[in-house]
């Protein structure tokens, strides 16, 4: 269950993180953000934030047992 937290912080903050740096044209270099295009929109996303988020809170999880 602490997994599908963490997976859920880590897709928020990707969100957010690659929509600011996203929205104005930059790649962010390592950060690796791309533009997915759905339905007529275009959302920001961002594989190594998603996984470094979703790792970081999966540990804070843990660590509050």
């Amino acid at each position: 269950m602490d997994l599908i937290k963490a997976m859920l912080f880590g897709a928020l903050l990707s969100g957010a993180i690659a929509l600011v740096i996203g929205s104005q044209g930059a790649t962010a270099g390592p950060l690796a953000i791309h533009a997915v295009h759905i339905a007529e929109a275009k959302v920001f996303w961002s594989w190594p934030i998603f996984f470094s988020g979703s790792g970081l809170t999966w540990g804070i999880l843990l660590l509050q047992r």
